[in-house]
């Protein structure tokens, strides 16, 4: 059985953070004895000075600030426990399943999920990104509750276009193609590897050097193994530096890929944080 209780740590910490009994007390709906009584009850069973008075001022003592400090952790853990439980007792989820394409611009994703946690701080949202190209994610598009994906017609759920990402055709600004002549064509590309992302077989090609990730592509083209074809909006500082240069195609130097905002199939009706996060995509890109 515990000697002390979070009830009287609770008390201690208020009546350090507002520097008075008198305050504890008005803040926690308290007589001023009450607060005092439990306060020595704590140092008693402690059997350690705790506070000490300094003027007009109740402070810790070195004892006190060192197992406070201890505590604090486990006053914020049961607040939080508190707090779930209230939002099981109004109905409100606790997860949400997210997957995300990753050519989703990160800057804009983390944005999102940012005013998310600000709305819904006892929501956790579980991200997974994806690659739709690679295999093995089909187990975690069919849990999740909202997902922004390429391929809206493979997808069981309802949704909507939601935007366009731009690929843009690159190379190193040393890269020996830029020594070619202009306009390139297909000829003029072919001695050169080709790099992609995680492509499946339907675009994988003899000279195609496919990467996992996104960022293993643009280090790819960054330290010349080849070209390709990249998002945009990730290497927008390299392209402003000139570190990487556009590809003078005679042709098709711009791609676009659209995403989807697609909402898992038998989410009917959608709960509000649900909404809420359909709600902040779609304003991102307005």
């Amino acid at each position: 059985m515990h000697r002390t209780t979070l009830e009287q740590w609770a008390l201690l910490e208020n009546v350090v953070e507002l520097g008075s009994f008198a305050k504890a007390a008005e803040q926690t709906n308290r007589s001023q004895s009450s607060v005092s009584y439990n306060l020595a009850l704590l140092q008693e069973r402690l059997g350690v000075a705790l506070l000490v008075a300094e003027g007009r001022r109740a402070v810790l003592t070195p004892a006190g600030e060192l197992l406070l400090g201890q505590v604090k952790p486990l006053l914020k853990a049961f607040t939080r426990v508190e707090s779930r439980a209230a939002t099981l007792r109004e109905g409100m989820r606790t997860r949400l399943d997210l997957v995300v394409d990753s050519i989703f611009p990160r800057q804009r994703l983390f944005a999102i999920l940012r005013q998310f946690q600000q709305r819904y701080p006892q929501t956790q949202v579980r991200l997974t990104e994806v690659l739709e190209n690679a295999s093995g994610n089909d187990v975690a598009q069919s849990e999740a509750d909202v997902m922004v994906l390429t391929r809206r017609q493979d997808i069981t759920g309802r949704g909507e276009w939601l935007m366009n990402i731009d690929f843009v055709a690159v190379a190193h600004r040393a890269h020996p193609l830029f020594n070619q002549p202009e306009p390139l064509n297909d000829e003029l590309l072919r001695p050169w590897p080709l790099i992609r992302i995680a492509d499946s077989d339907r675009q994988a090609g003899r000279d195609a050097w496919t990467f996992s990730t996104i960022d293993a592509a643009i280090d790819a083209v960054m330290y010349q193994v080849g070209y390709g074809w990249l998002p945009e909006e990730r290497i927008a500082e390299e392209l402003a530096q000139g570190t990487l240069k556009l590809l003078p195609l005679s042709h098709g130097i711009r791609r676009a890929t659209p995403l989807h905002l697609i909402v898992k199939q038998d989410l009917a009706p959608l709960d509000e944080q649900v909404e809420m996060l359909l709600a902040l995509f779609s304003q991102q890109e307005r």
